[in-house]
């Protein structure tokens, strides 16, 4: 019902920045949240950030001060701005959206590598 297509990642030297950006098309309901979660080889997976329709935002600890996300809800797109990035930030990023607190739908993953 819902698909995401991310991108957005690539490679760069520590203390660059890369913009994520992820789309959300089909049925999307009122109440939704999208945001990323990353996963490394070496990490458990982690919330990077997320944010609601109504504009809450909630950041990972690791990242906070250096991320911002952001959101154009009359396109169901939202951002991520990723500045001062660190090689612990090297992940797999997966974008997500929840539906009405229900249903979760993810994106493809697109790979961020941050060398030292």
């Amino acid at each position: 019902q819902v698909q995401l297509v991310e991108s957005g990642g690539g490679l760069v030297q520590a203390g660059g920045s890369l913009r994520l950006s992820c789309a959300a098309s089909g049925s999307i309901f009122s109440f939704n949240t999208m945001g990323w979660y990353r996963q490394s080889p070496g990490n458990q997976r982690e919330l990077v950030a997320r944010m609601t329709s109504g504009g809450s935002t909630n950041y990972g600890d690791s990242v906070k001060g250096r991320f911002t996300i952001s959101r154009d809800n009359a396109k169901n797109t939202v951002y991520l701005q990723m500045n001062s990035l660190k090689p612990e930030d090297t992940a797999l990023y997966y974008c997500y959206i929840n539906l009405n607190g229900i249903r979760t739908y993810w994106g493809q993953g697109t790979q961020v590598t941050v060398s030292a």
